[in-house]
């Protein structure tokens, strides 16, 4: 058996996330229906993280095990002349026997985007958050650095017994905020994320933008551990996983 190595990129605007889902588009059933018609095994790949219905993905890394001898180099063009135009294989490599996309992972990056602008272009409503309304954007920039080290994020983790986790603690290594042009952009990079944490983070600075959150507030969010006291979760379309370190 070869376990083999996949980056993806993907516009998930119009899909219903990482997962496989019966009857809708995902990225796991679209790459693993593509899989199972070149190979002819029935073969479930694993990503580094489940994006959510709308998300987008860089660099999204998966991993699947085969007994095809198809090279690797033949495998990008054989797998995205078999997944919809919105999924791309950007690199297959060979990996360990050990590698696995998620267990394997040391740190991710996601970044996401805030459209400032007084209008959005039709083209780019799938791709960002607009939000013309005034924004102390330098409290934004501090907010960010409240989050950065080791923390319990259960405030900013979304209610979901079916993704619960085993430790809601995790480090963040870096999170800011920065313009772009017209853009206001979060980037943060961590050791993992939890089920809607960044799209929360990002729900809650924003609050503290409007000047109705203070730093303050923000620590005592964060020390909460409770899911109400945080921010509404920011829409999927601004969110962007860019990368995942091993």
């Amino acid at each position: 058996m070869r376990n083999l190595r996949l980056i993806l990129s993907y516009d998930g605007a119009d899909l219903a996330g990482w997962q496989v889902q019966p009857g809708r588009t995902t990225v796991q059933g679209a790459l693993a229906s593509a899989i199972g018609r070149l190979s002819g095994e029935n073969v479930l790949p694993q990503g580094s993280g489940r994006t959510d219905a709308g998300v987008h993905a860089l660099a999204q890394v998966a991993s699947f095990a085969t007994a095809s001898t198809i090279p690797t180099e033949n495998w990008m063009k054989a797998l995205n002349d078999n997944l919809p135009p919105s999924i791309r294989v950007l690199e297959v490599t060979e990996a360990a026997p050990e590698f696995h996309a998620r267990k394997s992972a040391r740190a991710k990056t996601y970044r996401y985007r805030i459209l400032r602008t007084a209008i959005c272009p039709p083209f780019l409503a799938r791709y960002v958050w607009h939000y013309p309304y005034p924004l102390e954007e330098s409290a934004m920039v501090a907010a960010a650095r409240v989050v950065v080290g080791e923390h319990d994020f259960t405030s900013f983790a979304a209610v979901d017994p079916e993704r619960m986790a085993a430790s809601n603690v995790r480090t963040i290594f870096a999170s800011s905020w920065t313009r772009e042009g017209e853009e206001l952009i979060y980037t943060v990079r961590g050791n993992g994320f939890l089920h809607h944490m960044v799209r929360n983070l990002v729900g809650t600075f924003l609050l503290v933008g409007k000047g109705t959150v203070s730093l303050e507030d923000l620590r005592r969010i964060l020390d909460a551990r409770e899911r109400t006291a945080a921010g509404a979760t920011a829409p999927a379309s601004g969110l962007y996983l860019v990368e995942v370190e091993y």
